[in-house]
């Protein structure tokens, strides 16, 4: 199991980025509040992982905070959550954010998230109500600004926020409404990201 990595970033593109670790390049998914605290390209950063292992694939999924695997951890043992759901509820919702809604019974706010339906709601409350990992503070998490995406060069910061939404699981459309909604010329890709969702959430 590979605990975590630390390594110079390469690329971001959400949902996914490459870390250069001593001359390997890893490909690793993970949620948009990771990406909020990531720095500039090139620059180095140290991030908690998690490895799933299918017939198919190995994926790598990465987070800033270690609450935020913990959540992660919690949430692929719901019934019917795979990694991908885990991915979007996170990147939704911060880790403190969901816990709220865990502990309050609020299948509205989650029910806003792409692939999440009432059942699914209903399902989350009940099984992890009594085994939310605790959220106690975490000095792991960047505190460093937000920067620009770095990657297909040929897109528009407001194209890789709708590509970025899409792999969240949003429909192209809904994903070109919600960004143009908060898109201005002056907002990097992971600011309008954040925005659109926080339009969702509200």
């Amino acid at each position: 199991m590979i605990g975590f990595l630390r390594g110079k970033l390469i690329a971001k593109a959400p949902p996914q980025l490459v870390l250069d670790v001593q001359g390997v390049g890893y490909e690793v998914d993970a949620p948009m509040t990771t990406f909020y605290a990531l720095p500039a390209i090139g620059e180095e950063v140290r991030l908690h992982t998690h490895l799933v292992v299918r017939e198919d694939a190995q994926i790598l999924f990465g987070f800033a905070a270690e609450q935020d695997r913990l959540m992660f951890r919690t949430l692929i043992k719901v019934n019917g959550v795979g990694p991908k759901l885990a991915l979007t509820i996170l990147s939704g919702q911060s880790a403190e954010e969901f816990h709220q809604c865990i502990q309050n019974s609020d299948t509205q706010a989650l029910v806003r998230l792409p692939g999440v339906g009432k059942k699914t709601a209903e399902r989350l409350i009940i099984e992890m109500r009594d085994r939310l990992p605790s959220l106690e503070d975490d000095n792991d998490r960047s505190t460093l600004p937000d920067t620009l995406i770095s990657g297909r060069v040929s897109a528009s910061p407001k194209q890789e926020a709708i590509t970025a939404l899409c792999a969240l699981g949003y429909k192209p459309n809904e994903a070109s409404r919600m960004v143009q909604v908060v898109a201005t010329d002056d907002l990097a890709c992971e600011e309008m990201i954040r925005l659109a969702l926080q339009g969702v959430a509200k």
